[in-house]
């Protein structure tokens, strides 16, 4: 797969970009409403996709081989799906012809989070939320 069909198989849905909280006893990953402060939360794009690392360091750059290795990607993620071997949901653009459909088939994050940067460290456990068929 080229670099750009790789990028392609992104459906916008921008739940990796969700502020994600790790229990350090069992290690369950919880999901937030808290969103990255690089991310345009209309458009679930990152507003500086190619030098993101720079500000954002632990931001993880997605690889084929990284994808399994990623237990917090979520069940919905086209990346996690193509490398488990399953097919692409009817609300995926690369099936249904539209990059909006994600956001109107309520499948992405759009207009449902807060910048990481608006709440206190402290307060971030009161933003956990249960992502319909975000479960890793």
């Amino acid at each position: 797969m080229s670099p750009q069909e790789w990028e392609s198989l992104c459906d916008g849905c921008a739940k990796c970009c969700l502020l994600k909280l790790e229990d350090e006893d069992t290690g369950d990953i919880a999901y937030t409403r808290l969103h990255c402060h690089l991310l345009d939360e209309e458009t679930c794009r990152c507003s500086d996709y190619d030098n993101r690392q720079a500000s954002v360091p632990d931001c993880v750059i997605l690889t084929p081989k990284s994808v399994g290795e990623l237990k917090w990607m979520p069940s919905s993620c086209a990346y996690r799906l193509i490398h488990e071997g399953k097919p692409l949901p009817d609300w995926h653009h690369l099936i249904s012809g539209d990059k909006t459909l994600v956001h109107t088939a309520g499948r992405s994050i759009a207009g449902r989070t807060v910048s990481e940067d608006t709440v206190l460290e402290d307060d971030q456990m009161d933003w956990i939320v249960d992502w319909e068929g975000n479960e890793p």
